[in-house]
């Protein structure tokens, strides 16, 4: 994909009430403090660079790169910002705001997940493809995307406790939404590093496999002793119907379960056994 710049790279101070932020802008969030450093920065030296524009109609821009720099030079004041335009398709401006927004280095991770993943959408690309786009290895763009499994309430989370993207990959290992939001929240009050995080994880993991093998084990003994008891009335209904008045009893304490099965001997023993 090639875009032409209008006028060889000219650059034109354009009124900020003529441009229109990019629909696609992969940053969600815009950290107040630092627009207001910006936007000191920008009253006290000017603009450095220039926006990036490309026109839409007679008198109206929308912004490809350079979202912040707008608005903190709407925040100091300006009426008019540098811009430098591109003549281009919308379809060739969206993926090109879309890379240039990825590739910022001050992006946090879950918004350069969600841009990578509207990149490939849009463009219909595969991983592959979208690594070698963006200059990245495929597995780097997996494990990148992998974290937008997460809900909305561990992201934002995540986000005011600064964790980072190793936490959350590592939080990944686990599948049950509940358990997750209990690690997390474990991991922000303990105020865990990643290492600490993994091994946390990891040795709640190995205790699940554990508890897991346990109740398998104690199911399995019930099911014995299920047919160990079927065992017991199929052998006495087999001497009743032969002729047997076989009777039994049952007891059961904490420890074990007690089977008691009474045969007659004789004639006598049977009645005396149905007197009593």
């Amino acid at each position: 994909m090639f875009l032409s710049v209008c006028k060889e790279k000219k650059i034109t101070n354009i009124p900020l009430v003529q441009i229109r932020p990019c629909r696609t802008q992969a940053r969600h969030n815009f950290n107040d403090e630092k627009l207001r450093e910006l936007a000191v920065s920008i009253k006290q030296n000017g603009i450095l660079q220039p926006v990036t524009v490309r026109k839409i109609s007679s008198s109206e821009y929308e912004i490809i790169a350079g979202e912040r720099r707008l608005r903190a030079a709407a925040m100091c004041g300006k009426a008019k910002i540098p811009c430098i335009v591109i003549a281009c398709s919308e379809e060739q401006a969206v993926i090109y705001s879309m890379i240039e927004n990825i590739q910022r280095t001050d992006l946090n991770f879950f918004e350069e997940a969600e841009g990578i993943s509207k990149l490939m959408k849009f463009c219909g690309l595969t991983q592959q493809e979208t690594a070698r786009r963006l200059g990245k290895k495929q597995s780097t763009i997996a494990n990148k995307l992998r974290v937008l499994k997460l809900t909305d309430e561990e992201k934002e989370l995540m986000m005011k406790a600064h964790l980072t993207e190793r936490h959350a990959r590592a939080l990944l290992k686990i599948n049950d939404v509940t358990d997750r939001r209990i690690l997390l929240s474990e991991m922000i009050e303990n105020n865990m590093n990643v290492t600490q995080s993994e091994k946390h994880i990891d040795l709640f993991i190995k205790r699940q496999k554990v508890r897991k093998q346990q109740k398998q084990k104690q199911t399995l003994v019930i099911k014995d002793i299920r047919i160990f008891e079927n065992t017991i009335k199929r052998a006495i209904e087999t001497m009743r119907m032969s002729g047997v008045n076989a009777l039994s009893s049952q007891s059961e304490n904490d420890r074990y379960i007690e089977y008691t099965v009474r045969i007659p001997k004789s004639k006598n023993d049977e009645e005396n056994h149905m007197t009593a």
